[in-house]
């Protein structure tokens, strides 16, 4: 069997690739990265890197222009800033809506085209890093149980039940998925996660902060806030 991974450089997607890596070696593993009009390019920066650390295959597809009516302050063509608040609270001015660094059905459209490239490449099974602390409170609705299982149901018989979505860490917290990687000697180092795009991770938005949160349960300190990126 062979696995497609999609690949954003960052903790949980990194963690996935290690996984894949693992159960079928880097030869049988293809990471797929995706440019989608972010402010920045170090996130897919920190994708190819990874790639080659792992030894593995790297794809990358550009889908900006999906995106270019959104404003969401991840996006280049968005004013908004983004947040220095906390994920929830966050969502304590949004009215139950996502926050505003949900880029509109970002997971939908991403696995929709891994699907593709995963049948072209051969793949089976397609791994992302969805996990709970993300769907909590509907920060980003794309990362909560009932999207995966949907999604996963329309790729397989999309597919002709050739192709599964695979999201070991859709049940969990960032913490499990962040001691998953230390067992797995992941280079964390080597992640980036921040969604500002300076020269060391900003510690305050919201990725950073839970990051930063996932790294401290498990007694460790987060390489990329020691400066060492």
């Amino acid at each position: 069997m062979k696995a497609l991974v999609l690949s954003s450089g960052g903790v949980d997607s990194t963690v996935c690739l290690a996984i894949a890596v693992q159960k079928y070696g880097a030869e049988n593993v293809c990471a797929l990265s995706v440019s989608y009009g972010q402010k920045h390019s170090r996130e897919l920066n920190a994708a190819k890197k990874l790639a080659e650390y792992y030894g593995v295959k790297q794809k990358s597809i550009d889908l900006a222009l999906v995106f270019e009516g959104s404003d969401c302050s991840l996006l280049s063509g968005s004013d908004e800033d983004i947040p220095t608040e906390t994920y929830a609270e966050q969502l304590e001015h949004t009215d139950g809506k996502p926050v505003s660094t949900y880029v509109p059905f970002r997971n939908g459209l991403f696995l929709s085209a891994a699907a593709s490239v995963a049948l072209s490449e051969g793949c089976s099974e397609i791994y992302y890093g969805a996990h709970a602390d993300d769907a909590a409170g509907n920060a980003y609705p794309d990362c909560s149980e009932e999207f995966n299982n949907a999604i996963n149901t329309a790729i397989f018989l999309g597919s002709g039940k050739q192709l599964r979505v695979i999201a070991p860490f859709i049940g969990t917290s960032k913490a499990e998925v962040v001691k998953k990687g230390l067992e797995l000697g992941v280079p964390f180092e080597l992640t980036w996660s921040c969604y500002a795009g300076g020269e060391k991770p900003c510690g305050v938005c919201g990725t950073c902060r839970d990051r930063a949160k996932a790294f401290a349960a498990n007694g460790v300190d987060d390489p990329a806030l020691k400066g060492e990126l």
